[in-house]
Order: C-alpha cells, then structure tokens, then sequence
C-alpha cells in the first residue's frame, strides 16, 4: 500500500470512483449531492492505493485560517477495520499541521462517532441531516496535540 498527496487528473478520478462505490452505492446518497462545487480541478485529495486500486481516499480543504475541514472520507467497504482509515487522518492532520492549522474540524455520521472520538475529535453541534444522513460536527485541536493516538 501506498498513499498520495495530490490534484492530479488520475488521482482525482480514483478518489471520485471510490466515493462513487461508497457514497452513492452503498450508502444512497444522491449523486449530485456527493460530487459538489468543491470538486474542482486543484482540489487536493489522499488517496491510499494497494497497486491501482484506490482503497481510502479524504479530500483536503481549509475551513478558515487556522481550521482544517476534512471531508469526504471513505474507506472501500473489504479494507475496513484495519487502521487505513485512522493513518490517513492523521496524516492528513500532520499535513495539516505542517501547513499552519491549529484545528480540524468535520462532519461525521453518527455511526462513526466512536471511531473519531477515539482519535480525539468531539461533538460540537446539534445532530443535522446532511445528504439524507444523520451527523453531527466534530473538532479536534491538531497543533500541540499527542501524536501517539
């Protein structure tokens, strides 16, 4: 396995067939809802591949000047409970960090709660709908933070 960082054409696509498969397939989200007018040409993405196949994949946007605003994580339904999931965030906080963000904050389904709040993310709003999905936002400090989850 091996994970890039980038906006290349290909690498775009990867991601957006695995959100494909999780999002709109498996989960019943509506396809222009999922693929949004942040999806744009320099939008940068990780993605871990095993070979080609694109296994986990998280876009990388900025909320504001200090905050991180990761989104569209998903992990190919046969690869989870490994840990893919957990080393991709934080990589992408230790990215985030490096870039001078001092918090990451996110929407998360609330079937995913304890896997966010055992990487030190908490609850920070009322539950809300989004794309059909009940979530709630999450936050975490990444900066000054202990790495050793």
């Amino acid at each position: 396995m091996h994970t890039h960082f980038g906006n290349e054409v290909w690498h775009q696509a990867a991601a957006f067939i695995l959100r494909y498969e999780v999002f709109v397939l498996e989960q019943g989200i509506a396809l222009q809802d999922e693929f949004d007018e942040l999806d744009t040409n320099d939008r940068n993405y990780f993605v871990v591949y095993e070979n080609s196949l694109a296994i986990a994949t998280i876009r990388y946007q900025k909320k504001d000047e200090q905050t991180i605003q990761p989104d569209r994580f998903c992990v190919r339904k046969e690869y989870r409970g490994q840990g893919i999931g957990k080393q991709l965030l934080l990589l992408l906080e230790e990215t985030a960090v490096k870039e001078g963000y001092l918090f990451s904050t996110l929407s998360a389904e609330k079937t995913a709660l304890t896997f966010y709040e055992a990487l030190n993310y908490y609850v920070n709003s009322e539950e809300y709908l989004e794309d059909g999905l009940l979530c709630v936002e999450m936050i975490k400090k990444i900066r000054g933070w202990d790495r050793s989850v």
